[in-house]
């Protein structure tokens, strides 16, 4: 297994990009991870490169190890390709992209992936240093001046950045893809004012990247769902196990289907609505709250910029409901939040500890640190 090292800058994007081209190609697996990360030498002590590597395996893609032992997702160059081509056929046929997210996570690799399916090369922004309107814009505008189509693939919190920035040349790309968290309905409706294309996909390391693009599966992607609405999900983009772990392999993917963490719903155009993940679902007082729609309703707010439910253990309630919010300046009275909460889902749901944060703990691309939020409001 060759390992790679990549810190967002176009050099070490590129060396990743050769590794993963070559791996796709029959050369040795890749395993990428970000230096920067304080948990990289664990993960990397973990999923062991020094050994040999599982068969028919191109890229071992790292849990975040937010949760536990770090995992290593097993993919093939066929999960790999037939994901990138699938993506290619719901945008509108192979173009250029810009990768502006880190090429260590699945979305970003997908990206080199999805290019090299294209012929052309991706147009890299340098992310080393964070991630910033004006060097999208530039980069924005390299890609630009090429023939189209044009793609990029973002997290949320990018989007609103971009936004809040005036655009950024956001609206001259024929399709952004957003990924890595939840997207919400007030900054759905802000990129439609704008005139930005979004396609809203949900995936994860497991299935390649998205393989659900605005609720409606790839081409060779199934969705159904399991025991307590859990979401399960087929085909040929699906990962084949977890590096040196046959167990949890046995147990997540189980008869060609694997068994996410997340429950959703399923409407009657076959469309899939993600309500959470399955763990997220609060128990307060006997009543089942999602906290991800608890997190909608304070974001349809005017003043709520972002926000984490989380469930505190409680004697009394079993779990609290607890809620970190950003907010803008100035903040709404909390009174009003809890008000808005109540009047959509009800009392159960209304937060019994809402507190005012200056940000969100973030981990991976735009993915809430849930952990470090339950730590903080317990403080």
């Amino acid at each position: 297994m060759r390992l790679v090292f990549t810190d967002g800058s176009p050099e070490s994007v590129g060396e990743l990009g050769a590794a993963v081209l070559a791996a796709l190609d029959g050369g040795p697996a890749v395993l990428p991870l970000d230096p920067r990360n304080p948990a990289a030498a664990r993960v990397q002590a973990a999923l062991r490169p020094d050994q040999p590597t599982e068969p028919d395996t191109a890229v071992v893609i790292p849990t975040s190890g937010s949760a536990g032992e770090p995992k290593g997702v097993l993919l093939s160059a066929r999960a790999l390709l037939t994901s990138a081509r699938a993506t290619h056929d719901r945008l509108g046929g192979p173009g250029r992209w810009l990768l502006a997210t880190p090429a260590n996570y699945i979305g970003g690799l997908q990206v080199l992936v999805r290019a090299h399916l294209a012929g052309t090369t991706p147009v890299v922004l340098d992310t080393s240093a964070g991630f910033h309107p004006d060097a999208f814009a530039a980069a924005a505008r390299t890609l630009l001046a090429s023939p189209g189509p044009h793609y990029t693939a973002l997290v949320p919190t990018q989007l609103a950045r971009l936004l809040d920035a005036g655009g950024a040349h956001a609206a001259s790309f024929d399709a952004i893809v957003l990924g890595g968290a939840a997207l919400d309905d007030r900054l759905r409706e802000r990129a439609h004012d704008a005139g930005v294309r979004i396609v809203s996909a949900y995936g994860m390391s497991e299935t390649a990247s998205g393989c659900v693009y605005e609720g409606v599966p790839l081409d060779g992607v199934r969705v159904r769902l399991g025991d307590g609405d859990r979401i399960e999900l087929s085909g040929s983009v699906l990962a084949h196990g977890y590096r040196l772990r046959p167990d949890l392999s046995a147990t997540a993917f189980a008869g060609g289907w694997f068994r996410t963490s997340d429950v959703g719903r399923l409407h009657g155009d076959g469309r899939l609505e993600v309500l959470g993940r399955a763990d997220d679902v609060l128990n307060t007082g006997g009543v089942k709250i999602p906290a991800r729609s608890v997190e909608l309703a304070l974001l349809r707010h005017p003043g709520v910029r972002a926000a984490c439910v989380v469930g505190l253990p409680d004697p009394e309630w079993g779990q609290l409901v607890a809620a970190a919010v950003v907010t803008a300046d100035p903040p709404p009275p909390v009174a009003e939040l809890r008000e808005a909460v109540r009047a959509e889902l009800g009392r159960p749901a209304v937060p019994k500890l809402l507190r005012y944060v200056s940000e969100l703990p973030l981990i991976g691309p735009g993915k809430i640190d849930r952990a470090a939020v339950r730590t903080t409001l317990r403080g």
